[in-house]
């Protein structure tokens, strides 16, 4: 209690001789419950309680620890909870396969069927890109022989260009999904080394 009213006294004497001076000064209390004053609060108590005072001795601000216990509390939790579904993972890969090998018979099945939906695109794409060749020929032609392209002929080369345009993107996107079950079962394969120990062959 002495303490803090001499400390209270000095920074009203410094106030009266430098009051164009700002002065800042902490108060925090270390891990042992010893009370320290300074300008800089070390990292360590950077978290914790502590007490700010102006060139007058009051107190302008007091910043709790909460919102860092809280943020610090939510991280622990996040992490928890991320360990946790790690171990559900695990304990689920582990009983799911006895070797590597089953894990790569898992992943040829998974990519039987995007493997035929990229085939089916890729025959789509064929097929349109051949008909919108067509539309355009028969365009060129009415253009050179000074005939008028019909609406309808502007239209289909259009719809056959959206349509091209759309099958492309799903062949993209076809090739994205093998692509992640490919990388997702390559991740399966090294967890599941780790955790039974098989060195790769």
């Amino acid at each position: 209690m002495t303490d803090v009213k001499i400390l209270v006294a000095t920074l009203a004497l410094c106030a009266i001789f430098s009051p164009a001076v700002e002065a800042k000064l902490y108060k925090w209390v270390d891990d042992k419950g010893e009370t320290h004053y300074g300008e800089v609060v070390p990292p360590e108590y950077a978290g914790k309680d502590k007490v700010q005072f102006n060139e007058k001795g009051r107190e302008v601000r007091k910043k709790e620890a909460d919102n860092d216990d809280a943020s610090a509390n939510k991280a622990a939790e996040s992490a928890k909870a991320a360990a946790m579904e790690q171990r559900r993972k695990d304990k689920a890969l582990i009983n799911t396969y006895s070797s590597e090998k089953e894990i790569d018979l898992a992943r040829d099945r998974n990519l039987q069927q995007v493997e035929a939906r990229i085939n089916s695109i890729q025959l789509l794409i064929k097929s349109a890109q051949e008909s919108l060749d067509g539309y355009r020929k028969e365009a060129e032609g009415a253009s050179k022989s000074g005939r008028k392209i019909h609406d309808s002929l502007q239209s289909d080369i259009a719809e056959a260009e959206s349509k091209l345009a759309k099958l492309k993107q799903d062949l993209a996107n076809a090739r994205e999904k093998e692509a992640s079950v490919r990388a997702s079962f390559e991740a399966d394969k090294l967890r599941y080394r780790e955790l039974t120990g098989v060195a790769k062959k």
